[in-house]
């Protein structure tokens, strides 16, 4: 999008505030649908987790996407942007059997991935078909945080528990129509994606009334100039023939199924801040915005480097500044980062902010959340309020305590 564009965005509606470029997203989901293009049977399912403003989830939906939901209150989120259920799967981890069971009732494609919620839910409702999410035991991911394919890793079930997946389903008699593994996110290593894909191959030949295969996701996006992604197009390519061929062996035509979020909505996403301070110390010049981790936490939580642009002076010297926010914390976003001449009062604007920023901002420090704004066919449309005092005490009950004796 235009520095002017997005200027005239915060001068309208005030920062901060998120915006979202339609028209980024919508290439790259046709972007990933190419690359598979030689698959019959393609599923996009957009994870909901990354972005979950109703907007997002019904544009997506526009565009021909399911949606990948983790909790009981996403999946109500797909229903209300009109997603039908039969295109949501539900993949969560370590929730109830009620929450499952919640799920199942509103129609969406269930997915376990643990002996002991499987064997539950298989003895209550065999009728129902799950789809079963395994552990490949690959290390996959650019941060610890998110590679979740790992021996230690908290999610699926592992492949070494095969024989008692398979012992369950027979005692049971439930159907199972899918299997699902997710290795990790920021992947670069195509071949790492490949020889977990055969493990996913062989686990699938132990059942027989299969309808899908989800590959999860984990492609890298570029976060700043000249950095490195995932190559979707050779893995397309090679990825779909060897769909292709083990579709041959198995006897039937599955579809190939994906769980993007970041993929298709981090580059979309730009997060527009003001310079309140310029504050130079004996070894470092701060620049201080008006926000924090409290709007934008992955810099913080894993290290992530998010391209930050002066776009009041986006032809100003370049100087080093550490850009870092007002939380009452150690709070930086950007250390010793080559930036054009910031002054108090210049808009910054951080790129890549489409996916995992919004979803995971919060109350602390009693800030409000800022506004979102998509930016849909060369308008910028308002997708949520940003955040004013009443918000902040919405939810709370308020007691009468001067009536109570200390």
């Amino acid at each position: 999008m235009e520095n002017t564009v997005l200027t005239s965005i915060a001068n309208q509606f005030g920062s901060p505030i998120y915006v979202y470029d339609a028209e980024k997203m919508e290439h790259q989901y046709k972007r990933l649908t190419q690359a598979f293009q030689n698959v019959p049977k393609l599923r996009i399912n957009y994870a909901v987790k990354a972005l979950s403003n109703v907007n997002i989830l019904s544009y997506m939906h526009n565009l021909g996407a399911g949606l990948d939901t983790v909790s009981i209150q996403e999946v109500k989120l797909g229903l209300s942007a009109g997603v039908p259920a039969q295109m949501i799967i539900f993949t969560p981890n370590g929730v109830s059997l009620e929450e499952i069971e919640e799920a199942a009732e509103l129609g969406v494609q269930i997915n376990i991935d643990n002996l002991s919620i499987l064997e539950q839910f298989g003895s209550k409702h065999p009728d129902v078909p799950v789809c079963i999410r395994i552990n490949p035991h690959v290390m996959a991911g650019g941060n610890a945080n998110i590679s979740v394919g790992h021996i230690d890793s908290k999610f699926g079930i592992s492949i070494h528990q095969l024989p008692h997946i398979v012992r369950i389903v027979e005692n049971t008699g439930m159907c199972i129509n899918g299997i699902h593994m997710h290795t990790g996110s920021d992947i670069l290593d195509i071949d790492v994606f490949l020889h977990a894909a055969e493990i996913l191959f062989t686990t699938a030949k132990s059942f027989h009334d299969l309808e899908f295969l989800d590959f999860g996701s984990g492609f890298k996006v570029p976060y700043h100039p000249n950095d490195i992604e995932t190559n979707i197009e050779e893995l397309g390519q090679k990825l779909g023939e060897r769909f292709k061929s083990f579709c041959k062996d198995y006897g039937k035509e599955l579809t190939l199924a994906f769980e993007p979020g970041k993929f298709l909505v981090s580059e979309a996403g730009y997060f527009l801040t003001q310079v309140n301070v310029v504050k130079q110390t004996t070894s470092t010049v701060f620049a201080q915005v008006n926000s924090g981790f409290n709007h934008l936490i992955r810099p913080m939580l894993y290290g992530s480097q998010h391209h930050i642009e002066n776009i009041t002076n986006p032809n100003g010297r370049e100087r080093f500044y550490s850009v870092v926010g007002y939380i009452c914390e150690t709070d930086t976003f950007a250390n010793n980062r080559r930036i054009n001449e910031i002054s108090e009062g210049d808009l910054l604007c951080f790129h890549n902010a489409g996916a995992y920023c919004f979803s995971m901002a919060s109350n602390y420090n009693s800030r409000f959340r800022p506004a979102e704004i998509f930016w849909h066919q060369g308008e910028a449309k308002l997708i949520r309020k940003a955040e004013q005092f009443d918000d902040l005490l919405h939810n709370q009950v308020i007691l009468d305590l001067a009536a109570v004796k200390v």
